[in-house]
């Protein structure tokens, strides 16, 4: 895979007769903003792909993680295998968990995804977990005594008392995902990450490298900024409890 934008730091060759730098003496700045006004297409092409696994991951994973949750409060013998499983999953190194993935999967973006949305399970269960196990018991019976269902106790009480710490997993499951999916250039859609590894292909053109790697930063602190966001707007009583 060439890299996109690279200056010809290969091609170029010492020498009076040509005029040319040698490769350690060819300008490789850190940034080069005509890298990213020539390449603006294609860095935005590899954002979008970043975006959108790091949302599938996120969302997929927070669709199977809240009934493992529910599941593993419901009954204590469940909860040390839910846990334990998910905590398995992480410590497969992405390298492995890919090659598995392959035969199945092929060199796709659903590689990756399903990789992330497993990687994304540790963080989001405990958190969720921790959420409903930290609401009062008192709490659920005065619900029921006043005539709510299991269904309307958990949606109308459990789960907003619940929710500082599911989003706070969401936030660390996130920014740990965005992080993740630059890993996904081994299957060649690692969003990002193509950049990084585009730029040491190329004789460690610095601009790439950077561009890639302050793109990863920049959606990280978005991402956890933006959820932020969304937590003071639905917990605004944790607001008025702090002042």
């Amino acid at each position: 895979m060439t890299s996109l934008g690279a200056r010809p730091l290969l091609d170029a060759v010492s020498g009076p007769a040509t005029g040319l730098l040698a490769v350690d003496e060819a300008p490789n700045p850190w940034f080069d903003s005509s890298y990213v006004t020539e390449n603006w297409d294609s860095i935005l092409a590899y954002t979008g792909e970043h975006v959108r696994l790091t949302v599938l991951a996120v969302a997929i994973g927070t669709a199977i993680a809240l009934p493992l949750a529910l599941l593993a409060r419901r009954s204590r013998y469940l909860a040390a295998p839910v846990l334990g499983l998910s905590t398995v999953v992480y410590t497969i190194p992405s390298l492995a968990l890919f090659a598995l993935l392959v035969p199945f999967t092929g060199l796709s973006s659903n590689t990756v995804l399903i990789g992330l949305v497993a990687y994304s399970l540790v963080i989001l269960v405990r958190n969720f977990l921790a959420g409903l196990q930290g609401v009062p018991p008192d709490v659920r019976e005065a619900a029921r005594g006043m005539g709510l269902s299991g269904a309307q106790t958990l949606w109308r009480v459990e789960l907003p008392l619940a929710l500082p710490s599911f989003m706070a997993g969401l936030r660390i499951a996130t920014v740990s995902t965005v992080a993740l999916t630059t890993v996904g250039v081994l299957v060649g859609h690692g969003g990002l990450g193509q950049l990084i590894t585009g730029g040491f292909a190329a004789n460690f053109y610095r601009a790439e490298i950077v561009t890639g790697a302050v793109g990863c930063v920049l959606l990280a602190l978005l991402a956890d900024l933006a959820l932020t966001a969304v937590e003071r707007a639905l917990t605004p009583w944790t607001r008025a409890v702090r002042t």
